[in-house]
């Protein structure tokens, strides 16, 4: 796994940040992260004396552009991809300066991601080098051997991108009925005229030369990160788009009768539906018999890919693997159930509700069935990325058999301080937590620690005295975790609250301390809104490049580094 000269060992406590890569700006980026932003970035966590940087799913997005609703299990999304000349051998300069001013690159650098702008200015430049790879010589070779190498999932992720081009969508309902698989699709094609089929197989070749791109890139970055010192943590999505790649090509390994979601959550209100009914992602289910026929190949296949581009590896949704929740609708009518109740909405559905798939926890026998499957199937995961490098998303309904199961097998799960609780209500202490652990303010689904602060903080003025003081315990319980008894709680958050809480994370016992870079710098942005949809998720922007970060907030990275040193981070 890593390399000799990363020190991972869990006896070792390291700090690190969360950083989604579109939204970090590098200096030479065209509109949102690459992997030359990634190595900025890299050199900053190093400067700063952290151990790690976490990124979100890399792999290629749908039209919504979330990292976790995936086209491919394998593919790397374009977009990550540096495409400078000098990352990108095959263009020329001229090239590259033309095709910015046709697309006029500056006007791609605003506070979101253009996606369609930047897609299509990285999809020219892309394009442009693959006309220029040479028929025959060393890279023309090395293209082949890749290809050749990679053929089991790369042949038909080729084909299937390219009728997507073709058809212009990424509803795969929408195809010709003979492509709406691949075992048919060589009837369609062998129908077409020469210059259809030509059109394709050029189509085809290209997606496949991209993806030589990125795994080149993704390889070098990990080795730069590798000679920094910092450990690259990637993320495997629990999911894969119904449209995807994977189930247009291998549909047998998937359910798609049902869709996966997680249960309704308090910790998520923003959201009429998501809290009535809980959040309907709209994947396929996995066939897990149908998967075990070949010892699990598609998903040893994907582990094995991460190993390649990171350190350390978290599962998302790791409940989803001992039991699923699922809807036996789309998200697409997700409306339509809004206001009904369990009784109305199973009089159109055939009598079927959400619910947890293949049994729920009602009986000790579905219990048991659960706990045997999960731990199956982490087992299989750890023959790939052995414990501890594999880490387990086991936040939300957690059934309590997950967590042991886990800790049995060396597999780290979360602790966030918030949500881990004495029977009186205050914060397990962090010295506490578990050493095969990570522990997080919050993940990429949750507001920043900046923001709840003054939301609790303005409900601790309120003129409910219950509520007001509820807030204000709330905000006392967390001073109190963080070893910081002197601040006062009554008052807004500040710097002297946001070093304590910075402080709080670092002392914990938990091998794994992660801050989101939001809220490493005390920022309120936020990522991503579960259940709401639109360009504000996954789209933000930090206004400052990663150069200027030190100078913008130096007062700051002089304390950061000092509480990395005092707890021995």
């Amino acid at each position: 796994m890593p390399n000799p000269a990363l020190d991972l060992r869990s006896e070792k406590r390291i700090a690190g940040v969360l950083a989604p890569l579109f939204s970090i700006r590098g200096e030479r980026d065209l509109g949102l992260g690459d992997v030359a932003a990634l190595r900025e970035l890299v050199v900053w966590a190093a400067d700063l004396g952290l151990g790690f940087v976490q990124m979100l799913p890399i792999n290629e997005t749908g039209g919504d552009h979330s990292p976790y609703n995936i086209l491919s299990s394998m593919a790397i999304e374009p977009s990550t991809l540096s495409c400078h000349p000098d990352d990108l051998p095959e263009l020329t300069a001229e090239q590259s300066a033309d095709l910015l001013t046709q697309h006029n690159a500056p006007a791609l650098l605003g506070e979101r991601v253009n996606y369609p702008g930047v897609k299509a200015l990285k999809r020219a430049l892309l394009e442009a080098a693959f006309a220029n790879l040479p028929p025959r010589g060393k890279r023309r070779q090395e293209f082949t051997d890749f290809t050749e190498a990679q053929r089991a999932w790369l042949t038909p992720y080729g084909v299937y991108r390219a009728l997507l081009d073709e058809f212009r969508t990424e509803l795969v309902s929408d195809w010709p009925e003979l492509c709406r698989t691949s075992s048919t699709t060589d009837q369609w094609l062998a129908a077409q005229p020469t210059p259809v089929q030509q059109r394709i197989q050029t189509l085809a070749t290209y997606h496949r030369y991209v993806q030589w791109i990125a795994w080149a890139q993704w390889s070098a970055v990990r080795q730069f990160a590798e000679s920094k010192g910092i450990a690259l943590v990637g993320d495997v999505p629990v999911g894969v788009s119904l449209f995807s790649a994977d189930v247009w090509h291998e549909p047998h390994l998937f359910d798609l009768t049902r869709s996966s979601g997680a249960p309704p959550e308090k910790v998520f209100q923003a959201d009429p539906f998501t809290e009535k009914w809980g959040q309907n992602w709209g994947f396929p289910l996995y066939d897990w018999p149908a998967m075990a026929k070949d010892n699990f190949r598609w998903w040893r296949r994907r582990l094995r890919l991460l190993k390649k581009f990171f350190h350390i590896v978290r599962v998302d949704h790791a409940l989803g693997f001992f039991r699923i929740y699922s809807f036996p609708w789309r998200p697409e009518r997700n409306a339509e159930f809004l206001e009904l109740t369990p009784e109305e909405a199973a009089a159109r559905t055939g009598g079927l509700l959400p619910g947890f798939i293949a049994h729920d926890d009602s009986t000790e026998e579905n219990r048991d069935k659960n706990l045997r499957l999960g731990e199956t199937l982490t087992r299989v995961f750890l023959e790939e990325i052995p414990a501890p490098f594999l880490i387990a998303e086991d936040l939300g309904e957690v059934p309590p058999y997950v967590r042991p199961c886990l800790a049995q097998l060396g597999v780290p799960g979360f602790k966030i301080p918030q949500w881990e609780r004495e029977p009186d209500g205050a914060f397990v202490p962090g010295p506490e937590y578990p050493r095969v652990a990570i522990s997080t303010y919050a993940t990429h689904d949750h507001p920043p620690v900046k923001e709840f602060w003054n939301e609790m903080f303005a409900r601790a003025q309120e003129s409910d005295a219950d509520r007001a003081t509820a807030a204000r315990k709330e905000l006392r319980a967390w001073l109190d975790f963080c070893g910081a008894p002197k601040v006062a709680e009554m008052q807004p958050f500040n710097d002297d609250i946001h070093l304590a809480l910075l402080r709080g994370l670092l002392l914990t016992n938990s091998w794994l301390a992660a801050y989101n870079y939001t809220d490493l710098l005390g920022l309120d942005a936020r990522f991503n809104t579960p259940g709401a949809t639109g360009e504000q998720n996954w789209s933000y922007r930090l206004p400052e490049k990663i150069a200027i970060w030190n100078n913008k907030w130096h007062p700051l990275i002089r304390l950061i580094r000092c509480a990395l040193r005092d707890a021995g981070r």
